[in-house]
Parts: structure tokens; C-alpha cells; sequence
């Protein structure tokens, strides 16, 4: 027995030798950190989560591609513009339905929004298991995840309005062995852009809690409104695909946040009293901001040097007269179109404060600053002050302080309404309709009531109202493209447009391909990596 004993007692003493050998020979050296050392305060957390933003401020990698060069540029609102039909051709594409899946401001623009969800999800993956403690409250841990929930979020909605089901990351990628990834259905994408805004809407806080220094981090507001924005987006997607029952169901989901908004958020946002006031560097973060990409000017010069090498916008200066009847003159893009101009009823102020219409006197080089024969200029992120009707100064060309709204009250109303025509609801649709109206009349006799013009009071001529009323009220904001596409009427009204535009410019489009424009392709670099299915009719 004692033999038996003492063998096995040499076995387990080897056996433990070598455990121990094992375990000095897999221990990690001096040098080998791992990600979740980093996130050990407040302030790292916090830091991590503020890097989640900068993307989307982000507009040059080897290109300018700012989001509007779609929600405008591939509208009936916009054409080019630039210095001539080939300056930018890559944009020249988008605004004439010639997109190939080589285009590189499609690419850039793609890969942007990765960058976001990649910082998203390493902030979502260390910041949850983050220890409570004197510098990192509870309080602070969820808003923060919250913002990162958000964040993540709104990349993915950017990229599935544009090119549809995409891949689908929800977790740092640390090595080679899962970044390849299919594209996800619309449907999946869409659930995890809910899920994350619903997280998101539970934690963040009210716009009135945040400090001045945090004024532009997501807010509770922010999240109902998108999910608001989210639902009445999938909902047009399914309608479109013919599941009349799903698409009623989302519409419902859609009214109850915005319902939920107008409880919520009813001492937290107000309209301005003056349109314009919105689109001034005095009037950023103001009572009407629900979320807005935030932008400083940056003298520094290191033009050319890429994305995050800038916190200031390259949209001032894209959008200015190429002439120098305005002090400083820019690059001159996104000419808003005549057909945009004449949407206007007669005196709608907002006309006037969106498209500036120069005088004869005023063009001083005619071959640059006409873009196939047309003269007009958008304003509102030219910082054009209005008194003297010069351009505000930059400390550099390429640098510009004013920020980029993505939402704001009046869009929130007009969404609203838009879900409550579709539940059936044309007292809560008018009402909202009736608030973005009554701003922009002021006190004059202009602008009645729904109904008006050659409307009647029933559901498709409000629902009609509400179309023209975003196309006005948020006009050179970026939003046309995708309501135009999610509307479902993309081809009817830009083979409309095509119609009405001078030949110089019928002579650059391309005609509208229902089932292939609505959506952008795939990048070429993308689906060659990934092994992607490209989107349909583009090679």
C-alpha cells in the first residue's frame, strides 16, 4: 500500500512539475498589455468614448466626402458645381446616376463609418465592465455607454440608408482570424440600430443636464428622435418590398417615440424665432439642436494630410462662390437647382435664406462661377453674414468652425407627422405640420394653414404637404436624397427633374435606373477583401 501510495504520489509531483513549467512557459512577458488595462478611470473612459465622435466630422481622405455630396448632389435640389463639369469627377457621377463601384468618394464615405462603429465597439466592449469607483460614477459609466450605443447606431443607419445590409461588427476585431464578415440583411441591421438606440434612450440623459463643455454629446432627445427617424425608415423599406402588415406595425412604433419626443423633451427643445438663426455660428447647439456634428475652426494648416487631421469642415469653403464679389472666395459646390427654387410658395422667407441668388454685378468670373448656365448659391453653411454680405472670415481655406445639423425640431415635427399620416392621425400631422409653417410665416399673411394652395383636406394631399414642407424647410441640409429613396418616388421625381432642367444639364445625366440608383454600390475594394455580394446592376 505504502508503495502504491508513494508512486502516485511521484506521478502527481511530476505532473504538477510540468504543470508548473507549462505555466512558466505561457506566462506573459514583461513587456504584453492587454486592451482592458487601459480603461481604468473615468477619464480614459470618457476619452475613449469622445474619439467615438470624430469620425463623423470626418470629410478628406484622398477625397472630400461630406454626406450631403449624396442627400443633396444626387438630388433634384443640387448639381455639382465646382469650377467646371470636370472638376471632382467622381461627384460628377453622383449627381448624374454614372456611379461605379471604383467611385472614391463612395469608398471613403463607407470606410468613415467603420472607423466609427470599430471605436464604438471597443468603448461598448471595455466600458460596461469597468469598475465603479471615486473617478468613474455609475451614472457617468451608463451615459457613456449610452453615447457609444448611440454612436454605433447612427454609423449603421448612415450605411444601410445608403448601400443597404452591410457587414456587421459588434466586436473589437483583434486579429486576422474574424474581420471577414458577409453583409447582413437589411432586417438584422435595422434590429441592431433599434437595439442600440433603445439602450442608448434608457441611459442618456436630457439635453439640460450636460454642462456648456458637453453640449453636442448624444442626449436622450437625440436617441427618441432617431428612434423615431429609424423606425419610419424601415417601415418605408418594407412598405416598399410589399409587407403592408410589418410596415404598419413599424409606423406605429414609429409615432410612439415621436410621441414620446413631444412628453419627453417638450421643455428641453423650441423652434428659433428666426429661421436663420439655426444656421449660424451663434445659433449651434440652440434650442432647436437635437444632435449636430460638431466642428472649431482650426488655423492650422495640414491640408491634405487625411482624415483626423482637421477639427474643422471643409463644407465653408466647398460651398462658397469660386468669385470675389463676397470677400473670400471658395471652391464653388452644391449649386442648388431652379427646380428647388420655384419649389417655394410666394414669400417664403426661407427661399431666400437657403439659395442666394447673386446679381449680375456680383459674378465676376462667369466661366467658374455659372455651372452649366446655373448661377445660384447655397448659404447656409457658407457663413455668409447677412449684413454685410460677406463671408466670414477663416483662419485657413480649408477650415471651417460651423457645425453640421443632423437634427433638428422641425425635422423632428415634419417626421412626426409623416408617422401619424400613415396611422391614420391628420389632427396630430397638421399640427406639426402647422408648427414648422407658422415659424416661417412669422407674423405675415403668407404660408396659411393646411389646407392651402391646391391641397384638400384629406390623407394624400397632407401627406403630400409634408413632402414639399421638408423639401423647403430642410432644403441644402443633406436629407433629399434619402427621403426622395425611402419615399419610394426616386425615379418618378428625378425623371421629373430631368424633364424640367435645361438641356446643357439633360446633357450630363444619365437616365434614372429604378432598382439600382436608390442604393449606392458597394465599393470595389470592399467586396474584392470581404468576398461582398455587390449591390444589384453594378458590376
Amino acid at each position: 500500500m505504502k508503495a502504491i501510495m508513494k508512486r502516485y504520489i511521484l506521478i502527481a509531483a511530476a505532473a504538477l512539475t510540468l504543470v508548473s513549467c507549462n505555466k512558466w512557459l505561457t506566462e506573459d512577458g514583461p513587456m504584453v498589455n492587454y486592451v482592458s488595462d487601459y480603461f481604468t478611470s473615468a477619464e480614459t473612459a470618457t476619452q475613449v468614448v469622445t474619439a467615438v465622435y470624430t469620425p463623423l466630422m470626418w470629410e478628406y481622405q484622398n477625397g472630400y466626402f461630406p454626406e450631403w455630396y449624396f442627400g443633396d448632389i444626387a438630388s433634384d435640389d443640387a448639381l455639382k458645381g465646382g469650377q467646371n463639369v470636370a472638376d471632382g469627377p467622381d461627384l460628377y457621377d453622383i449627381d448624374n446616376f454614372k456611379v461605379v463601384s471604383n467611385n472614391g468618394i463612395v469608398l471613403q464615405f463607407y470606410r468613415a463609418q467603420y472607423q466609427g462603429i470599430a471605436r464604438a465597439n471597443l468603448a461598448l466592449e471595455q466600458v460596461p465592465s469597468m469598475a465603479v469607483d471615486e473617478t468613474l460614477s455609475a451614472e457617468l459609466k451608463a451615459r457613456l455607454a449610452g453615447e457609444a450605443s448611440f454612436l454605433r447606431a447612427f454609423y449603421y443607419f448612415r450605411l444601410v440608408r445608403l448601400f443597404g445590409g452591410v457587414p456587421k461588427p459588434t466586436a473589437p476585431v483583434y486579429d486576422g482570424s474574424n474581420w471577414k464578415m458577409p453583409r447582413e440583411s437589411v432586417e438584422n441591421i435595422y434590429t441592431l440600430i433599434f437595439s442600440d438606440l433603445e439602450d442608448a434612450e434608457s441611459s442618456l440623459p436630457l439635453k439640460s443636464a450636460y454642462p456648456a463643455a458637453d453640449l453636442g454629446r448624444a442626449t436622450k432627445g437625440a436617441a427618441q428622435a432617431m428612434l423615431l427617424k429609424a423606425h419610419l425608415y424601415y417601415a418605408e423599406w418594407l412598405e416598399r418590398g410589399g409587407k403592408a402588415t410589418e410596415a404598419a406595425a413599424e409606423y406605429t412604433e414609429a409615432l410612439k417615440w415621436g410621441n414620446k419626443f413631444l412628453t419627453d423633451q417638450a421643455a428641453e427643445y423650441s423652434l428659433c424665432a428666426n429661421y436663420y438663426d439655426v444656421f449660424t455660428l451663434e445659433g449651434e447647439n440652440g434650442p432647436e439642436s437635437v444632435f449636430e456634428i460638431q466642428y472649431m475652426e482650426d488655423g492650422q494648416s495640414d491640408y491634405g494630410e487625411g482624415n483626423g487631421f482637421s477639427r474643422g469642415t471643409f463644407t465653408v469653403k466647398l460651398t462658397r462662390s469660386r468669385g470675389g464679389a463676397f470677400g473670400e472666395s471658395g471652391w464653388g459646390f452644391n449649386h442648388p437647382t431652379q427646380n428647388l427654387y420655384d419649389e417655394y410658395e410666394a414669400g417664403d422667407p426661407r427661399r431666400d435664406e437657403t439659395i442666394y441668388a447673386p446679381a449680375d454685378g456680383q459674378i465676376t468670373n462667369a466661366a467658374e462661377e455659372l455651372y452649366l448656365g446655373n448661377k445660384y448659391l447655397s448659404r447656409k453653411r457658407a457663413i455668409l453674414d447677412r449684413t454685410t454680405m460677406q463671408y466670414t472670415h477663416l483662419d485657413h481655406d480649408s477650415r471651417g468652425a460651423i457645425n453640421n445639423i443632423q437634427i433638428r425640431l422641425a425635422d423632428v415635427y415634419l417626421m412626426i407627422a409623416e408617422a401619424a399620416v400613415e396611422c391614420n392621425n391628420p389632427t396630430l400631422a397638421k399640427t406639426c405640420l402647422e408648427n414648422v409653417r407658422a415659424r416661417a410665416r412669422g407674423g405675415a399673411a403668407i404660408l396659411p394653414a393646411f389646407p392651402y394652395g391646391t391641397y384638400s383636406d384629406n390623407i394624400a394631399d397632407l401627406r403630400k404637404a409634408i413632402r414639399h414642407e421638408r423639401r423647403v424647410e430642410l432644403a441644402m441640409e443633406g436629407h433629399r436624397w434619402f427621403d426622395l429613396c425611402r419615399w419610394g418616388v426616386a425615379k418618378e421625381v428625378m425623371d421629373a427633374y430631368k424633364a424640367s432642367e435645361s438641356a446643357e444639364i439633360k446633357a450630363e445625366m444619365a437616365d434614372f435606373s429604378e432598382g439600382k440608383h436608390e442604393l449606392m454600390p458597394i465599393p470595389q475594394e470592399e467586396v474584392k477583401l470581404g468576398s461582398l455580394e455587390q449591390n444589384p446592376n453594378y458590376s
